[in-house]
Order: C-alpha cells, then structure tokens, then sequence
C-alpha cells in the first residue's frame, strides 16, 4: 500500500466505492473508482482506489502536478527567527526545510536554519576575501544566494565583487570574480563585477547574476566561464535585444520557465529575458503613481506556473505578479484593511531584502531592517496552492516593539553628534519627530516628520553621526531636488547635495557621480557595503537650510531625541492655546467666554482637540515645535480627580511612527498644518482620545455618554521629552447635562 499525506483521509475515501490496494494488486476501474483517485489525491500523488471487480494491472503511483497558483491569495506572516541576526538579506529553502541566509553588516556569514530549529554557521565570519572551510572563509557584505539540486549554495558576494560557491561540507571557492570592481567577461577570477547583488541558478547548474552596479545580467557556466545575458552597461531602461536592453540597479534575480527574472530594482519593474536573449517587462509601476505597489523591487521568486512573488523595499511590501502584468499586495488575512489608519490589508515588513517560495506553496522573507527571517504561509492551506511539504522551524512571536532606541542604545556610550559642524557643540533644533507635515499639492496632513530637523546654513557640511555599513543597494535618493538624502543604516540624512561639495564635485571614490547622455550629472551612486565613520562627511546642506536626520531601531523610526546631543537643553514648557470639542458631525460646540462648555450626553461621544506647541532653548520666537507626549485627566468639581484618573491617562507619545503615513490623519486634526506646506500659520491640533502608543494608531473619541450628568475639569496633559509639561491653558471646564 502506498500512502502519502494523510492516508486514513484517502483511505476512508477509497472505501466508500472499493479499496486502496497495493500497485501490484491486479485491478479493474470502473468511473466510480477514477472518481475516487481524483478526491483521494493529496500532497502531488494519487492513491490507487478500485472496486473488487477486474483483474486489470495498473502501474505504480501516479504523480500531479503542483497546483496552480491562485491570485492574490490571504496570507499570514509568522516570524522564524528574531535575534541574533545582523542583516539577514538572500534566503533560499531546500527540500527538508532547511534554511539558509547570508548575513551583510559586521558578520559576513552564511548561516543555516535547520528544520529542527538550530542554527549554525555554514561559512565566513571576518570580512575579508579567502577560500576555505567553515570559518577559514571569509565574504565582504554577502547579499543574495542561490542552492543548486545538488545542495551547493551560491552566493553574491557584494562587497567582493565575485560570485562564491559554498559546498554542502562548507567549502568555499570563488566561482567568477577578480575581487575588484569592473567588468569583463571570461573564465573564472578573469571575469569581473561590480557589487552584484542577486544571483540564481537552474537545473542545469547555469548561475545567473544581477551584475548590479553594472547594470548587467551575467551567466556563469559550471565551468566558470561569465557571459553577459543583457544589458547595455548604461543605467536606463529599455527593452530589445540583450546588447541593447537596459537595467537600472537590478539587484534581485530567479529562473523560470519562460525565462530569467530580474528586479530591476531603480526602474520599478520586473523584466523577464526570453531564450533568445531578449528583454520585455513583465510589470511596472505607473509612472504617474505616486505611491505603487510595485516600488523598489529588490528580490523574487518565481512559480511553476509563471507567477512571480516581489520583495518590494517600499513600505516592505510582499507582492504578486500575475504572467499577464497584474501586481497585487498578499492580503494579510491577520492583519484586515483599515482606511482610517492607512493599514492596507497587504503583508508587510520592514526592509525586505530576500525572498524564496518553498516546496509547499509558502515564502521565506529576510527582513534586513527587522533583522528577522519571516515565512509567509497560506491563511487557508486550501486556498493558493499550498501544499504537504517539508517540515520548517516552528515560527516565534515577534516581541513587542521598545518603547525607544533600543539597540542604539546598547551600543553607544556618549552623546551622539550633531550632523553639522560644530559636531560637540549646541545647534538650533528646528524639528521634531512626529509632527505633522503636508505636501505640495494642498494636503496639509499628509504625513508625519519622521526625525529632527538642525539648522544649518546653505552650503554648510554634512557629517555622519553614528558609524555605518550600508546595507541599502540603493541608500540615497532625490538627487538635486530639495529632498535629496541618504540612508546609512541605523540613520537617514535628509535636505542636502550627497556625497557633492558646493561646486557638485564628489567627495571621495565613495560616491560615484554618474553622467546622463549629455555629460551632466544626473545622480550620485553609493555601492552596498561602503563604509562611514563618525564625522566623515557626506556632503553639503542644499537651499531648505537645515538637515533632516532619522533614526531607525530595527527598521522603526523612533526618537532622535532618545540618544542625548551635545549641549542640547530643553527648560521651555509646551504652550496650550486652546481646547476644542466637535461633535459627530465635526461641528463645534460653542461656548461664551468665562462660562462652562455644555456637553448633552446624548451626542455619546465628542471629539476633543487640543491646540499646543513647544519650544526649546535657543529657538527663535516664531517656532513651533510638537509634542512629545499627550493625555487627560477628568476631576470632579471640587477638583479632585475621578477614580482611575489619578494620573493622567496618556493617550500618544511620540517616541516611535507608524509605518503608514496616512495615520497621521487619526491623532492630527483637520486644521492642522505647517507654513511650508501652504498653511498659514503652523498648528499641531491633536485629537485627544486618538492613541498613538509604540508606533500603533487607534481612533478615538470620548464617550460622554457614559459620564454621570455634572460639572467636571478636563485637565489636558502636554509634556514635551524633557519631562517639561504644560501649566497655563491645560484646563477645561465643563457641565454633562
């Protein structure tokens, strides 16, 4: 008897018309008995059902085809591993469960997730370029890797330039590679890259490379001969034949039947490459979109049936790609659409960097800004052709976020530096994380400020305040526009020239400055796995006069204002100008001055917004600053508070952001906005009973209708990070009636 995912199931589904029996038992069928091997085949096989009529030999099991895929799927994401890791980025699954990822960052590995949970390394530990066994090896910021049928794993090793091999005992050799970055084809260490990024392999042993920083697409044989597949060698994006297609910083590669897959990861596409060589896109996102799905593609994987899976950068987003173009986010059936937050409804992470489609239908993700490897399953096992497969490690709960900079501060031991000169001395904060910010085209609420804002003169140098490694392939942005900035990891530098003096020239061979057609500059590169120490510079502050600076835990933007800058003192308290309540409809309740404010129970609940600001030392008259924290108090009339209100009810702090910009629009108030975006005067309006707490938004409104009729004091609670709180307006007295 042959029996293969859930044989009672299959057996008592055979019995029903006859038997399952042995494949040397000598058998008739009759159409009730093919009905049956159709319900009883599970897992890719059939089992062999017949009435007990017949003496008709039938052959052995008899194998399916994998499912086909389904669009747009639900899933859920689970995490298998958090901890330990420092830049996970490629990821690839062999038949067992096995996992392996390489690991960028101050590591250099490869590691492996056994199915049953352990984890050990495979190869590498210093950075560095050697052959060897185990930790004899050595990679230089590592980025995707490939297995082979035979369990060879290969492995673009950026930082290197070269493609290496790590053998099933942990061997490692250099496959293609001189170790210096340029481009030549030919056999073996005569070949040269420039910081490749995805690699791939097929079923012959053909290694397929996104030759990025070359804007190529290589092949190496088994024998270690390099060929280019496609690509002209200039950034740019067309296709055609392979010597006249082009790619723009394609960083994610994978093998299907109809072809070679590439993220084309600055053009915002996915490209497919026929057997002849030629180039087409599969799918790319409007040019006219402002915000795509399909953006910053940077990793695939690709089905049996010509779906392909995205690692998308942009709001960590895990898409699918239908064989006719079609892009869609996987619904995250744990994690439903909500509007009013800007929840989406589609899986997502932080920075997604790798990406593999297992045996049963499910996908390994590695988050390299999470520092996680995640596994996107099926929500319903029925549904999208998942399917019995290898066994994996049981998946972990990811921790509840830190309420701040956790890791940065673990690893620093004094103030951080300013981002200009002087770096040890006091500059303007002109700032904060988490106020609101409009956009140009009217919307006065259309995201938060993400960090802190330092005043600076045009022209002034930028400086790197906490040592970095980038991880990004492509970490800066914007070029020549107010905008412009770079992203070293841990921090982001925003409102300046990268890498460009104030005459445009570059600063070091870190940054190369590419040329468009006409000999113009037309944007600044900077390869994964460059390296920045405190105080080196990163260029120059552009016409907004100040320097924007993020800081990342993790990939969450949290508080700059956790780690302490130098000479930076806060001893003003925020100032509340006014307490407004709305009713459902968003009208106002009136009130005369001196008098109470009337609230019927019957309107059950108000929306309460508070109109406050604050400053800090050395800030000019005019500035407006937002708070850091935000809650309530309710006191009866002789002013003693409610029970349960001894302390007061903090309702938002702004040590951390949402990853959605649209939850902006839940705690900010309709009228509020900045000068610079078009308001007239800046207002930070904060709806009240709205939650923001470790980077989650809740809407909220206060239920009067469930307050006992009377007279009360809401007391608001306006503190900003230095502990200094409100005093003069934070009062308001009211009559439930």
């Amino acid at each position: 008897m042959h029996a293969r995912c859930c044989p009672s199931t299959c057996r008592r589904a055979a019995a029903a018309q006859g038997r399952i029996l042995s494949v040397r038992t000598p058998v008739k069928l009759t159409l009730i008995a093919a009905a049956v091997l159709a319900l009883a085949g599970t897992g890719g096989y059939f089992y062999l059902a017949a009435t007990k009529s017949g003496t008709t030999r039938l052959p052995g099991l008899v194998k399916r085809g994998p499912p086909p895929t389904v669009r747009a799927w639900p899933a859920r994401l689970q995490t298998l591993a958090d901890g330990g890791l420092a830049e996970p980025y490629g990821i690839a699954v062999d038949g067992k469960g096995n996992i392996y990822y390489s690991e960028g960052g101050e590591r250099n590995v490869i590691a492996l997730l056994a199915a049953d949970g352990s984890v050990r390394v495979l190869a590498g530990g210093v950075e560095g370029l050697r052959d060897g066994v185990g930790a004899a090896a050595s990679f230089h910021t590592p980025s995707g890797v490939a297995l082979d049928a035979h369990g060879n794993l290969f492995v673009a090793d950026t930082g290197n330039h070269a493609i290496r091999k790590v053998a099933p005992d942990g061997t490692v050799s250099t496959l293609a590679g001189s170790g210096v970055a340029g481009f030549a084809d030919g056999q073996g260490a005569q070949a040269q890259f420039n910081g490749p990024v995805g690699v791939a392999v097929d079923r012959d042993g053909m290694v397929y490379v996104a030759d990025t920083y070359n804007d190529r697409i290589r092949r190496i044989a088994p024998d270690g001969s390099v060929t280019t597949l496609a690509g002209s060698g200039r950034p740019g994006f067309a296709d055609g034949t392979w010597d006249v297609a082009q790619f723009d910083t394609p960083c994610g590669i994978a093998v299907g039947k109809d072809g070679v897959y590439v993220a084309d990861s600055r053009n915002d596409a996915v490209r497919r490459i026929g057997a002849d060589g030629s180039v087409s896109t599969l799918a790319v996102a409007p040019e006219l979109a402002k915000e795509p799905l399909l953006r910053r593609p940077m990793a695939l994987a690709v089905t049996h049936d010509g779906f392909v899976y995205v690692a998308a950068a942009a709001r960590g987003r895990v898409l699918q790609v239908a064989p006719d173009g079609a892009v869609v986010g996987l619904p995250d059936a744990g994690r439903p659409a909500n509007p009013a937050t800007g929840i989406d409804g589609t899986v997502q992470v932080y920075g997604p960097r790798g990406l593999a489609l297992a045996g049963d239908g499910s996908l390994l993700v590695a988050d390299a800004s999470a520092q996680r490897l995640h596994r996107v399953v099926h929500a319903d096992a029925a549904i999208g052709g998942q399917r019995a497969g290898a066994v994996f490690p049981a998946a972990q709960a990811a921790p509840a976020p830190a309420a701040s900079a956790g890791l940065m501060e673990q690893r620093r031991t004094g103030p951080m530096p300013w981002p200009v000169l002087p770096q040890d001395q006091p500059h303007e904060v002109v700032g904060l994380m988490g106020e609101v910010r409009g956009s140009y085209d009217g919307d006065s609420r259309h995201h938060f400020h993400a960090g802190l804002d330092v005043q600076a003169d045009v022209g002034s140098s930028v400086h790197v305040v906490d040592k970095a490694k980038v991880s990004d392939p492509l970490p800066n942005w914007a070029f020549g526009s107010v905008s412009e900035g770079i992203n070293l990891g841990s921090t982001s530098y925003i409102h300046m020239k990268v890498g460009r003096d104030r005459k445009n020239k570059p600063l070091d061979e870190r940054f190369q400055l590419l040329l468009d057609e006409k000999g113009k500059p037309e944007r600044i590169r900077v390869r994964r796995g460059a390296r920045f120490d405190v105080g080196d510079q990163l260029g120059v502050v552009n016409q907004m006069a100040h320097v924007h600076l993020d800081l990342y835990d993790r990939g969450r933007v949290v508080n700059p204002l956790a780690l302490p800058f130098p000479g930076l003192q806060d001893t003003i308290a925020p100032r509340i100008q006014g307490i407004a309540v709305y009713d459902a409809q968003d009208k106002r309740l009136p009130v005369k001055k001196g008098k109470r404010l009337r609230i019927p129970r019957t309107l059950g609940e108000v929306n309460v917004v508070v109109d406050a600001y604050d400053q800090m030392d050395g800030n000019l008259a005019r500035r407006r600053l937002g708070l850091y924290r935000l809650g309530y108090q309710l006191l009866q009339a002789g002013g003693t508070p409610l029970p349960g209100y001894e302390q007061a009810r903090i309702t938002q702090t702004y040590d951390q952001l949402p990853k959605q910009r649209e939850a902006v629009r839940v705690v900010y108030a309709a009228d509020s906005g900045i000068t610079v975006y078009g308001s007239k005067v800046t207002r930070f309006a904060y709806s009240l009973h709205s939650t923001l707490a470790q980077g989650e938004v809740v809407p909220g409104r206060w239920q009067v209708g469930s307050l006992v009729p009377g007279d009360y004091t809401l007391r608001v609670f306006a503190a900003d990070h230095a502990g200094n709180s409100a005093v003069t307006g934070r009062d308001l007295a009211l009559t439930i009636e």
